[in-house]
């Protein structure tokens, strides 16, 4: 059996779960009968994706509209969920953005919530819902990095950093916490086709696109396996994991560099 088969009856709280690879994962983790808590700032299509599962799958599903890039953001879900009386089974960290561009020209602030949303929120949400995981003896914890995060990216220096620390962070909580009943996986997408690209832009994509429905697909296929971390798509495992270590540093950084370089 399929480790992600015995989820049926768990509840799982999905951050960015508005569209994209967040939305997918609620469809796949209701299709198997897992209650939700939908966390985004949309709360106009949280509801509407809330009411179809809702209806699709007879689970419970419970929508928060929330600004996840606010500081005290993990503060104010964990508290929310606390008064709701949840306790939390899975903990999907999907929530982020990116930039594209020059560092020297792009807007501190936004820099600022970037990092806040891509590694903050990740850290606080997962460091304030792991400890109950533990103590019950069962949990799920999956941290959605990207292939940005095996290299450097020039042009979106921010976003290839913050991925390396999701991949550096959950390979570290994998270990951690063997033998705890809690499994821990960094799921690394390539270009995805989601709204991810109307923030970062179509410059910031490098090759044909996968679906959110396969790179969900293979995350909860890899549930339960030995890996701390999975590739979405053999090209995509093949760059990220063969390439980046057999290319020297230096033509690496430049193969990415004209890769990503915006247009004039």
């Amino acid at each position: 059996m399929n480790y992600s088969d015995t989820l049926t009856s768990q509840l799982a709280v999905v951050t960015g779960a508005s569209s994209g690879i967040g939305a997918e994962f609620a469809r796949q983790l209701a299709a198997r009968g897992v209650d939700l808590v939908l966390v985004a700032r949309s709360k106009d299509k949280l509801e509407e994706l809330a009411s179809t599962l809702r209806t699709k799958h007879g689970v419970t599903v419970r929508p928060i509209a929330l600004d996840l890039s606010q500081p005290d953001s993990s503060e104010t879900l964990a508290r929310t969920l606390d008064e709701q009386d949840v306790a939390v089974d899975i903990l999907i960290n999907n929530a982020g953005f990116a930039s594209h561009g020059d560092l020297a020209e792009a807007d501190p602030g936004h820099m600022a919530s970037q990092v806040q949303l891509n590694v903050g929120t990740l850290v606080g949400n997962t460091t304030r819902l792991l400890p109950g995981m533990i103590e019950r003896g069962r949990g799920t914890v999956i941290n959605v990095a990207s292939t940005a995060g095996f290299q450097a990216v020039p042009h979106m220096a921010v976003y290839s950093a913050t991925k390396a620390f999701v991949l550096s962070f959950t390979r570290s909580l994998w270990g951690e916490t063997r033998g705890t009943g809690v499994t821990v996986l960094g799921i690394c997408p390539g270009a995805t086709d989601t709204p991810f690209f109307d923030v970062a832009g179509d410059n910031a994509s490098v090759g044909s696109r996968r679906t959110p429905q396969q790179v969900v697909t293979t995350a909860l296929a890899a549930l339960g396996g030995r890996k701390a971390t999975v590739v979405d798509g053999a090209g995509n495992a093949l760059v990220s994991r063969v390439v980046s270590r057999l290319v020297p540093e230096r033509p690496l950084i430049r193969i990415a560099e004209r890769s990503v370089r915006p247009s004039a």
